[in-house]
């Protein structure tokens, strides 16, 4: 009996040994900033914040700074990206875009995002301010800005839409491995790639857009509140359909763009597809952040910016 106890300490020991020691080889390996999933991880430690509104499930913190897959992200004093700003504007216009982690500038220098580029182009009279969260959508964007950003009254929204805007998404913490191991989140990727093996990504989007899918009517109750809100105070809103750049030769998702563009002019938004700016135009893997991560990159920020500017300078002429 001793023996087997003796033994059993000495595997456990040995066993506790093993898994630190490869968890500080993948920390090493790691340092490069080259692992998507890992620098996401970091990202949800370092600059995001447990939220006491479910509905949110996470925001950014107030004035933080990280760097993320070599690139520095700071958030101001109101959580979004960029420098601080004051509760009411100075300038003339100020536009809200609203988003997730393309909106943000996912892998992109600050300077090089789209809404720091439209900043520049429609100058030192208009303020353009970057409100996307990573891992967020359609509702929880809309929420982050009813309860927490409709104090800074802008003149107009861009809703910065991307096709899994609609999904469901569930607050979750994770467990402690989950929040605090390389190694557990490193195997949790590999459990989830052999779980979607087989999984189509047209299938998936393709049944979101179902119209009686709880994402699906969610999302659309979102935007009746930000065209509600809209019309109640005299504010442009902007609906951007992003595509999916992941193949955007053999684009599969139009009838998607399709759907959005009908809901959109419903609601009296000002609707702006980026497809014609980037199908047949250009190799996926040119406007990938990585190899492994099809975020949009400083290229295709560009593209979005330049493609958007017209429709928000005509506004500001017509004003």
């Amino acid at each position: 009996m001793k023996y087997v106890l003796v033994n059993s300490i000495i595997f456990i020991f040995t066993l506790i040994l093993m898994l630190l020691g490869i968890e500080g080889i993948l920390r090493i390996k790691n340092s490069d900033m080259k692992n998507y999933n890992i620098e996401m991880w970091k990202y949800a430690k370092e600059l995001k914040v447990n939220s006491n509104n479910l509905e949110l499930g996470h925001e950014h913190k107030n004035s933080a700074q990280a760097t993320l897959q070599s690139v520095v992200i700071r958030t101001n004093n109101f959580g979004l990206r960029g420098p601080d700003i004051n509760e009411k504007s100075e300038n003339k216009r100020r536009i809200l875009f609203l988003g997730s982690s393309a909106t943000l500038g996912w892998g992109v220098k600050e300077e090089e995002t789209m809404t720091s580029l439209l900043d520049e182009k429609l100058g030192e009279n208009v303020e353009v301010l970057n409100a996307g969260i990573g891992n967020y959508n359609t509702s929880r964007y809309t929420e982050l800005f009813f309860t927490k950003l409709e104090i800074l009254h802008p003149t107009d929204i861009v809703i910065h839409y991307f096709l899994n805007d609609v999904e469901i998404l569930k607050a979750n913490s994770g467990n402690w491995f989950l929040r605090n191991s390389e190694l557990a989140v490193t195997l949790w990727d590999l459990i989830n790639r052999i779980n979607y093996k087989s999984f189509s990504i047209e299938d998936y989007y393709n049944n979101l857009y179902e119209k009686d899918s709880k994402g699906f009517n969610l999302m659309l109750n979102s935007l009746d509140k930000l065209s509600n809100y809209a019309k109640k105070n005299n504010i442009n809103i902007y609906f951007v359909m992003t595509p999916d750049i992941h193949d955007i030769t053999n684009y599969k998702f139009k009838n998607i763009h399709n759907i959005m563009k009908e809901i959109a002019i419903e609601r009296n938004f000002t609707y702006i597809d980026l497809l014609d700016s980037f199908e047949n135009k250009y190799k996926s893997s040119e406007l990938w952040v990585m190899k492994t991560d099809p975020h949009p990159n400083k290229k295709a920020h560009e593209i979005m910016a330049d493609a958007i500017y017209p429709y928000l300078i005509n506004n500001n002429l017509n004003n």
